[in-house]
């Protein structure tokens, strides 16, 4: 659910009316954000708190108390004198214990300056403390942390300052306008704290916020084979683009599909058999129209695949009763024959970029999500929009908005993975449009998994990176992470 600020306001309401209190929520809100903190840094270092007068500075205060708990060094930033912070702040500012500087990393600033509903820019002495702050991010490496969204960001544009946050720890609900395409930068990576006592009121935006809550993965049946786990076919890799091939082979393996086969051309046979994991079984095949007589529970289509087989792709894609993962070669095989979309004799996943949905269905100056519902009224895919803020949806379900990742994912191969983790969870008998959702949230978990470790950075990661934490990401989910 989305939320705009009104619906919020009504939403908390009616939860003081139920006899909640605003102490109550602070309070969860609060331990949330640290938990949060303690999720992207295990190890206490010091934590730097901007807070202003209203409920998010006593939210950010709460996690403070618990990090100084745990043994981080707390340095207070009030933006106003304490006479004028709101009493139930002032109380939580009473209950920290006294700040001790320190110089230790990491380096977390929690911004709880604004909350919802500012109107204009931020003025004096706000203006300042979101410079100082954005100063920290940028020249000191401090790992940003916004309390319900970033301080100075409003519904219709970033404020002039507005905070640029690593991560956006939305309280009970997504605002509309973490959602909204100009936000990305300023929000970064978002996560949402869950407060019970709050509802979302009728009319609010249907839209699937993507977190362990809102994602399922059942545990597998003890007596579970391999034929039960699922038979995928990669049609992928050619003689110059050999690495898309074992990167979506290697990722379909391990998102726990039961066999994969990689079908690659006659000519590159013999390079791809010697360099993909034990695990998958290459077989040659210069013509894709045989596997139509075969049984397999789902395809990944594209990756690496050239242009010099656009019709027999589209044909297949055509023909093929089986569901399809369709990315990068295969989309822009697609491009000049999109009727080929209103003839699918199966399910089909198209996962493009932004360039490649280009090519499918120009833009236009629409924003990602009315484009991607603009395209889906019109053929009968799921589409899976790739980005910052990746998007998936259909025209019979509410769009989703994935939260996980980095722009360390800004890099070759990732989609090739992607493609491979979708293809693997269809062959399990997942729901199409429940795959691209659960595949989109678990490769941008591993990738932050991956630079956690102290020798990987986002310039460093690579798509190996990302498949070699696909298990802590599958793990994560089940744990409940944010």
């Amino acid at each position: 659910m989305i939320l705009s600020t009104a619906q919020m306001l009504d939403a908390e309401a009616k939860a003081f009316a139920e006899g909640r209190t605003a102490e109550e929520l602070m309070e969860q809100a609060g331990s949330q954000l640290a938990a949060l903190v303690r999720q992207f840094h295990p190890t206490p270092g010091t934590c730097r708190i901007f807070f202003g007068k209203g409920h998010n500075g006593g939210d950010v205060l709460v996690a403070g108390r618990h990090l100084a708990a745990e043994g981080w060094g707390i340095v207070l930033e009030p933006i106003f004198p304490i006479a004028a912070l709101s009493p139930l702040t002032a109380t939580q500012l009473s209950r920290l214990p006294t700040s001790i500087p320190s110089q230790a990393r990491p380096l977390v600033v929690l911004d709880g300056i604004l909350g919802i509903g500012i109107k204009g820019d931020p003025r004096e002495p706000v203006a300042t403390a979101i410079h100082r702050l954005n100063h920290l991010r940028e020249h000191e490496a401090a790992w940003v942390l916004s309390a319900d969204l970033p301080s100075g960001l409003r519904d219709e544009a970033p404020g002039d300052p507005c905070v640029k946050a690593d991560v956006t720890m939305a309280m009970g609900f997504v605002k509309s306008c973490l959602g909204n395409d100009h936000a990305t930068d300023f929000v970064g990576r978002l996560a949402v704290a869950d407060l019970p006592a709050l509802c979302a009121p009728a009319g609010a935006d249907p839209a699937q916020i993507l977190t362990p809550k809102t994602l399922s993965l059942p545990p597998r049946s003890f007596d579970r084979h391999k034929g039960m786990s699922g038979r995928v076919a990669i049609l992928a890799g050619s003689r110059c683009y050999p690495g898309a091939a074992r990167l979506c082979s290697a990722a379909a393996v391990k998102a726990g599909a039961g066999l994969v086969t990689l079908i690659v051309p006659s000519d590159c046979v013999a390079t791809l058999s010697a360099s993909v994991i034990p695990e998958v079984m290459v077989r040659a095949l210069d013509d894709f129209s045989v596997l139509l007589n075969e049984k397999w529970d789902a395809f990944g289509i594209g990756p690496g695949l050239g242009r010099e087989r656009d019709e027999m792709i589209c044909e297949f894609l055509r023909s093929c009763s089986a569901p399809c993962v369709v990315d990068a070669d295969a989309l822009n095989s697609l491009s000049g024959q999109m009727d080929v979309l209103r003839e699918n004799a199966g399910q089909r996943l198209l996962t493009p970029h932004h360039l490649e949905m280009e090519r499918l269905s120009p833009c236009n100056g629409r924003d990602r999500r009315q484009w991607l519902a603009d395209f889906v009224s019109q053929y009968p895919v799921t589409l899976l929009l790739k980005g910052a803020r990746t998007l998936i949806g259909n025209n019979n379900s509410p769009v989703a908005f994935n939260t996980s990742g980095h722009p360390g994912m800004a890099s070759g191969g990732m989609g090739d993975v992607l493609t491979g983790v979708c293809a693997a969870l269809i062959a399990q008998g997942r729901d199409i449009t429940d795959s691209a959702r659960l595949a989109a949230w678990v490769c941008g978990r591993a990738a932050e998994l991956a630079i956690r470790k102290n020798t990987v950075s986002q310039e460093s990661l690579t798509a190996s990176d990302v498949i070699a934490h696909l298990g802590g990401a599958f793990l994560d989910l089940r744990a409940g992470v944010f």
